[in-house]
């Protein structure tokens, strides 16, 4: 029986969710599974992989052949980095002490390459956020400004129409008066 670890997919339309699986090479690409080894999100920025280390690696020891997009999510989570270090051991290259050490550097680079990554997406994220508030402030002060510019010509428009206005009822008072006063004047000979 030929094992093979790849990709089960699962999740919805256009929503990919994998997981992770040791199958019989004859067995159909979702159908029967011998064991689970995790799950893989592509969806995520980096891919989201959760994967269980020791059996992914007893399995490819054990001569399971990966398909290509099992094979490049095992490099990326060091089964096969292991694997090598592994068999530096068993030829008496170096102690196991020194293979755990040479694994856990490799694991820091790598750790600390993908926390880059994650802060450099964090960051772009953080200033397409900024571009766009500056944006709406730079609109919102051109609406005000429109706005502002507005209420001025209203309030220009109606302190002319209330000097209109008043001029007006002056001009009426003063009329008013003109008209009584030589009424007045018309009443003083007469008496």
């Amino acid at each position: 029986m030929a094992t093979r670890i790849r990709l089960q997919r699962r999740g919805k339309k256009n929503q990919p969710f994998y997981h992770l699986v040791i199958a019989d090479g004859r067995a159909p690409r979702d159908g029967r599974f011998i064991e689970d080894l995790g799950t893989y999100n592509p969806l995520t920025n980096p891919a989201t992989l959760n994967i269980n280390f020791e059996r992914a690696l007893y399995w490819l020891e054990a001569g399971a052949q990966p398909s290509d997009t099992a094979r490049s999510i095992l490099k990326r989570e060091g089964v096969y980095m292991m694997k090598h270090l592994n068999g530096g051991v068993a030829k008496g290259a170096f102690s196991e002490t020194e293979a755990q050490r040479r694994f856990e550097a490799w694991k820091q680079e790598k750790n600390s390459k993908l926390s880059n990554i994650m802060r450099e997406e964090a960051d772009k994220k953080r200033d397409i956020v900024k571009k766009r508030i500056a944006e709406e402030v730079k609109v919102k002060e051109a609406m005000s400004a429109k706005i502002a510019a507005r209420n001025a010509e209203i309030a220009a428009a109606a302190a002319k129409a209330a000097e209109e206005e008043a001029a007006a009822k002056a001009a009426e008072e003063a009329a008013a008066a003109a008209e009584e006063a030589p009424a007045t004047e018309e009443a003083a000979p007469e008496a």
